[in-house]
């Protein structure tokens, strides 16, 4: 269903059934009265920019009388707020769109909620794309900037540990207080750990020896770089390499920055951690 909508007779059912799962905004107007029709209109704007957040059922009441007296209206226009079936809210007359938008925010479920839903689907769906989960990661991390609550912190923690960003899912894992700790931050844990097993090789501990003992042993570097790269740790790997063309962007004849654009192609266009790294690359080079 579009969430803007004429209301009949014959879907007016099938709309009050949508109200048990989502806000459903009735607009009741006039097309013999321009300021009811014009205001039917900001409605529309204002349910465009807000797709996912509530249903639009415009009432054209010269049509649909028997709707209109159903839900006793008085005056035109008229906006109702459905909530299961029943009116939660409303005002009657011509409003500015910023009361119009306080109305809606009392009721309609935060952004960040939505956000999160559509993620969590991404993430319990086994057969997602990488596509999918690099957008279910960009609606989680906006999600965590507008409310970092449990239930998003450990939701981006999964995408990061998908996506190989075990650093970063570490970091998030670590902000989940006692309370919080429940069965789905365990089951995070146990991954993070088998993560990070898995990525520890003793040709990475030997390498990373080596250049803790020779900063400057370039070959060491940039085999570590592909050692991490290999074991998904991309983060690391390309921070190593970044920290070194952050000084010097010919480094070993321009070697360090050749793997660093092949781990950047390797991860793939789409991914975040790519785009962050090659806006690092491309502020060194402008």
């Amino acid at each position: 269903m579009s969430n803007i909508l004429d209301l009949t007779k014959e879907n007016i059912q099938q709309v009050v059934d949508a109200s048990a799962e989502h806000i459903v905004v009735m607009t009741f107007s006039s097309q013999q009265q321009p300021e009811s029709v014009g205001f039917a209109q900001e409605m529309e704007t204002i349910a465009a920019e807000n797709t996912s957040r509530f249903i639009l059922a415009k009432v054209n009441c010269d049509e649909q009388m028997e709707i209109a007296q159903y839900f006793q209206i008085q005056a035109l226009p008229t906006t109702l707020l459905l909530s299961k079936g029943q009116p939660i809210d409303g005002f009657a007359g011509v409003k500015p769109r910023t009361e119009v938008l306080e109305v809606l925010e009392k009721h309609l479920p935060a952004k960040w909620m939505l956000a999160l839903k559509q993620a969590k689907s991404v993430l319990a769906n086994e057969e997602r794309t990488a596509d999918e989960l690099n957008q279910a990661f960009e609606l989680l991390k906006q999600a965590y900037q507008d409310s970092q609550v449990a239930e998003v912190t450990l939701a981006l923690a999964d995408v990061n540990l998908l996506l190989g960003n075990n650093t970063e899912a570490e970091t998030l894992l670590q902000k989940i207080g006692l309370a919080d700790q429940d069965s789905y931050y365990q089951s995070l844990m146990a991954k993070l750990d088998l993560a990070k097993d898995a990525a520890d090789t003793p040709k990475i501990r030997e390498l990373q020896i080596k250049l803790d003992t020779n900063p400057g042993d370039f070959d060491a570097l940039i085999s570590l770089g592909k050692a991490l790269h290999q074991v998904q740790r991309n983060e690391e790997a390309l921070e190593l390499l970044y920290s070194v063309l952050r000084k010097d962007l010919s480094a070993q004849d321009g070697n360090v920055k050749t793997v660093f654009m092949e781990i950047l192609t390797a991860i793939g266009q789409g991914n975040p951690l790519a785009n962050q790294y090659r806006r690092k690359l491309y502020t060194l080079l402008y």
